[in-house]
């Protein structure tokens, strides 16, 4: 939302010209204080942007690192070529690698206490005392985010009650120059697996301990102040505290507050809500107005998911917001406690002259600074008279490595006031009115650019979907006939439809094909092919672009179709349809960039020309677990070329199928060029694979089913023209490398994410997770924990992961895999298994064999074996020891490592620090070897030429001795 206060400050002549009186006169008072501006670790942001970015990393990488030998090294690598002098000081270090790691680890405990105050609950009261001596008072903030299992979140909300509990033991001392201590609160440490997409079941885990953690803070007399954290946990972090607002057990106490942060171009609209709220519940509560901590996240975030940036995108525009922000704070402070959290002199000198401006007293708002910054601005504020708070981290260092990377990115901006005034800008540029450059001309408009999913942490994007699933669930079953020549065929034979979650839910019928279909749609197929080919390409592109125009239109419901025929959990249905209209668009762009042809090596006297043709007739076999795209994808992929295609979808997602032709007939596909059969694989897949009026096979689906359709294509059989080009997508045992200084916070999300999402039933799923023996003991405590909060349940419900299989023939193959996996291997955990539905337990085990079956053969359910390497040799090794070879990852922070996965790891998509699922269309080609498929790359370039013959042309153009000029 666009912050509508602008214009109106901008116009405020006396407001400004006071601000910039405040602001020297601040200026002045803090060339008196003793205070440090800015620390001096934070000198690396005056250097070059790739030393800083290296030396961050390092931060990070750090307390994974054990010997003196790694920390010498893995700076080395980091630095290499970047940072000549610290270079030769680091060759020297290598000669007493103990030494040389022992400084590097001091060095950074250094930096780390500069914003660490403490370690733990217990330097509360000495903190306290000492600010206290400063004239400032202070709110702690317990470190700790987004905690992966129970034990974790248990363990932080018993930290936050020892605070109070410090917090109350110093109650009263100094009460008139230290008033009420405040703690501050992350909600995303107080329950494992939060699904913010899922408000109702989040709120409902997180009130229990909120609640044990407020009743403390209201016998401590402590205000509790919710944080801010980043985007996609917003609406929660408001609703929650919005609902605490309205219990009747809290009305009295404790007193509250919440960030909220100026560089989110929401934030006006939440505040005017919040402001309202608070007036309705005649409660005051506190707001600390901050700029914003995650704005490199945010920015990258957006981007990568085509999703408007939500924040404001340059630093004037944030200053200006601020600016707003703290002017409508003052206006409101009968219900509000307005706290200006600022390092930025211009920003404080603007809230001081409008509170003036407003006739407000100095102790109805204060100033707020984060511990080990700014130290002269502090006590330049005590001294003209204002209200100071600092916000004081507490933490042991290495969970406090996450923030101090972000505090370190953060004020060593080269945009930011501090590193500003540290470099000596005059005061009056530091406090000018921010000014908002001109934005950039637009970009060139790409041909492609990826469908957004949507993003249902936003409860206005959620309703279409919860109203689609309400609406097809309250409809009568339908009745789908097949679809020839553009006519609809019924055979008299009919299957039902059913929900894997709830099996006695009907969804609907489907007609079955028999072998006369199959004639019939090859016939009618031949005949529409030729004038289909003859159709401009830019005529055929349109009908793919029309498709996805559609597919987007119809997308809550498709959604909600794919939920309950295919039992999706809604991301991962929502991202189907998604990729579908990828399919289209990309390769609409694809046959126009193909269609004019090209001229090979230019010589004299002759013209050599390639160009494409469509191969004829071709059947499309797709799966069932990505039921829109895959089949969406391989028919307009040969459609756009100027083939004619039969799709044939898996029995278990014939609705979503139906409801596919449907559209792609409303977009305009002639009659007979495409073909709709639906029936049983076993039962028509001969008779279409093998008929000698087909010219090529497009299959998606297990290695099983995918070796036979190539042995059986590669028949010639009389009356057949030539010979069958088969595009085969097979399955997987897609493995995932954690080493020594994998960063477990983020691998094991990633990894439990790859292996049960959809219950495991993805060609690329994580079905091996290798980890290194130096972290293993570490790892798998954490990884079982987490695992343990795994949401399992009906995929109608916005907070499941791990939904039923798809039928009752897969749940009892799977359930016969686990029994004989126990067999030669530690089954180690298995979840929560609902009641009703072809639900599987997530299945974690250990101690594998490393050529059992179970380690060997494709599982396609949420099953997930670990195991032990006790080398980067023996992990790589055991990944690549496969006949697979389509996904796979490694999770390191050390650049030899990942680059020499890059060299070593044997897959069609490999993906480093990150999951092993999720690819999308242009950005990861998806498809791989060996046993996993044929190629080419779905959502790449050579997919659509697998579905085109190619030609050259050649002329000569020499007539007796002469020929033209080009």
């Amino acid at each position: 939302m666009e912050c509508r206060l602008f214009p109106a400050y901008l116009g405020r002549m006396n407001v400004e010209a006071a601000t910039r009186s405040v602001g020297e006169a601040l200026l002045r008072q803090m060339a008196r204080q003793r205070g440090a501006l800015l620390p001096r670790a934070l000198a690396l942001g005056a250097a070059a942007p790739e030393v800083k970015t290296a030396l961050l990393r390092y931060v990070d990488l750090l307390p994974s690192l054990h010997t003196g030998r790694e920390k010498v090294g893995h700076l080395q690598a980091l630095l290499a070529g970047k940072a000549p002098p610290l270079e030769a000081l680091l060759r020297l270090g290598a000669y007493a690698p103990p030494l040389a790691g022992a400084a590097i680890q001091l060095g950074v405990r250094l930096v780390a206490r500069q914003f660490v105050a403490g370690p733990g609950p217990g330097a509360i009261p000495r903190i306290l005392r000492a600010n206290a001596r400063r004239g400032w008072e202070t709110t702690f903030d317990l470190l700790g985010e987004a905690v992966l299992g129970q034990a974790e979140a248990d363990a932080f909300l018993e930290r936050n009650l020892a605070a109070l509990a410090a917090l109350r033991s110093v109650k009263g001392e100094g009460e008139a120059r230290f008033p009420r201590g405040n703690l501050s609160l992350k909600i995303s440490a107080l329950a494992p697996g939060l699904n913010p997409a899922a408000p109702e079941a989040a709120l409902a885990a997180l009130k229990p301990p909120l609640h044990r953690l407020l009743r403390a803070a209201r016998d401590a007399g402590v205000l509790v102040h919710f944080d801010m954290e980043a985007y996609a946990l917003r609406p929660l972090t408001l609703a929650l505290f919005a609902s605490v607002l309205d219990e009747a057990e809290f009305a009295q106490g404790p007193a509250l507050g919440i960030a909220l942060q100026a560089y989110l171009r929401e934030t006006e609209g939440d505040l005017r809500a919040l402001i309202a709220h608070a007036r309705a519940r005649r409660r005051v509560v506190a707001v600390r107005l901050v700029k914003g901590a995650y704005w490199d996240y945010e920015v990258l975030a957006a981007r990568q998911r085509s999703w408007p940036v939500p924040v404001w995108e340059t630093k004037a525009e944030t200053d200006l917001a601020f600016e707003a922000l703290s002017r409508l704070l003052l206006e409101h402070t009968e219900f509000i406690t307005p706290a200006f959290a600022s390092h930025n002199v211009r920003s404080v000198a603007h809230a001081i002259a409008q509170a003036e401006a407003l006739g407000l007293p100095r102790e109805a708002y204060e100033f707020q600074a984060l511990y080990g910054m700014a130290g002269d601005l502090k006590a330049a504020l005590v001294a003209e008279g204002h209200r100071v708070r600092e916000y004081a981290p507490l933490g042991a260092w290495l969970p406090g490595m996450a923030y101090l990377v972000r505090r370190l990115l953060e004020n060593s901006s080269n945009e930011g006031f501090l590193h500003a005034r540290a470099a000596g800008t005059p005061s009056a540029l530091l406090l000018q009115t921010p000014h908002v450059p001109e934005p950039p001309p637009p970009p060139t408009p790409r041909a492609f650019r990826n469908a957004a999913n949507t993003d249902f942490t936003q409860p206005e994007a959620a309703a279409p979907l919860r109203a689609a699933l309400s609406t097809l669930q309250a409809s009568p079953p339908q009745h789908w006939p097949l679809r020839i020549g553009g006519l609809s065929v019924e055979t008299g034979e009919w299957h039902a439809s059913h929900n894997p979650a709830q099996p006695a839910q009907l969804l609907g019928h489907w007609a079955v094909a028999t072998e006369a279909e199959v004639e019939a749609a090859i016939a009618t197929a031949r005949a529409a092919q030729p004038a289909w080919e003859a159709t401009p390409v830019t005529e055929r592109a349109a009908v793919l672009d029309r498709l996805a125009t559609l597919l987007e239109a119809h997308r809550p419901h498709l959604t909600a179709l794919e939920i309950l025929e295919a039992g999706k959990p809604w991301p991962e249905a929502d991202a189907d349809v998604s990729e579908a209209v990828d399919f289209c668009r990309y390769y609409a762009a694809e046959m126009r960039r193909l269609a004019p042809g090209r001229t090979t090596q230019p010589t004299p006297g002759e013209s050599n020309q390639s160009g494409y043709f469509a191969r004829g007739v071709g059947v499309v076999i797709a799966p069932w677990n990505f039921p829109l795209a895959i089949l969406c994808g391989m028919a307009v992929a040969a459609l756009v070329g100027g083939n004619a295609v039969i799709l044939k979808p898996a029995e278990q997602s014939s609705l979503l199928g139906a409801a596919l032709f449907a559209l792609l007939e409303e977009a305009g596909l002639p009659p007979g060029v495409g073909a709709l059969l639906m029936g049983e694989g076993e039962r028509i897949g001969p008779a279409l694979v093998s008929h000698p009026g087909v010219d090529f096979i497009a299959f998606t689906g297990s290695r099983a089913v995918g070796t036979a359709i190539y042995e059986q294509a590669a028949r010639t059989r009389e009356g057949q023209r030539g010979l069958k080009k088969v595009v085969c997508e097979m399955g997987g045992k897609n493995a995932l490398i954690l080493d020594t200084t994998a960063d477990l916070d983020e691998a094991i999300p990633a990894a439990l994410h790859s292996a049960f999402a959809y219950a495991g039933q993805k060609c690329s799923a994580l079905s091996r997770l290798i980890v290194l023996e130096g972290i293993y003991d570490t790892f798998l405590p954490r990884f079982l924990e987490a695992a343990a909060a795994l949401p399992v349940g009906d995929p109608r419900l916005p907070e499941t992961l791990v939904g039923p299989v798809i039928d009752a023939d897969a749940q009892a193959r799977i359930a016969r895999t686990i029994r004989e996996g126990a067999r030669e291997a530690t089954l180690a955990w298995q979840g929560y298994t609902p009641e009703g539905g072809f639900y599987i337990a997530p299945t974690l085990f250990t101690e594998v064999p490393p050529h059992s079956a179970l380690a060997r053969e494709e599982i396609f359910g949420p099953v997930l074996c670990i195991l032990r390497a006790a080398s980067l040799d023996d992990a790589f090794a055991l990944a690549n020891d496969t006949p697979y070879a389509l996904t796979g990852g490694v999770f390191s922070r050390t650049p030899q490592t990942l680059e020499r996965a890059r060299r070593e790891l044997r897959v069609g998509n490999l993906y480093l620090n990150r999951g092993i699922t999720g690819a999308l269309v242009e950005r990861h080609p998806f498809g791989g070897f060996g046993m996993s498929g044929t190629g080419p790359k779905a959502g790449g370039r050579g997919y659509v030429e697998a579905f085109l013959h190619e030609r050259l042309i050649t002329e000569n153009e020499v007539r007796r001795g002469f020929a033209p000029e080009r």
